[in-house]
């Protein structure tokens, strides 16, 4: 899953936006950049999206060897 890098700064452009509005009101400062926390929840759904497909792949692998344990008659 890759983005265009204009889409990414456009973005980083509305969550620094954001990010203002929410510090006007007060709070301590981040550690990481908004473009750092950008890239680790990009990644972060990413990998969801590969878990997800990695489980239906597993699932259908274990379908599969029950139905040929069945057909051989070892269950």
């Amino acid at each position: 899953m890759g983005i265009k890098l204009q889409t990414f700064q456009k973005m980083v452009e509305i969550l620094k936006k954001a990010e203002a509005i929410k510090k006007a009101v007060g709070g301590k400062p981040n550690k990481l950049s908004i473009e750092n926390r950008l890239l680790m929840t990009l990644n972060t759904e990413k990998s969801i999206v590969v878990i997800e497909l990695l489980q239906k792949d597993i699932i259908l692998v274990i379908l599969a060897a029950f139905v040929i344990f069945f057909e051989l008659k070892i269950l």
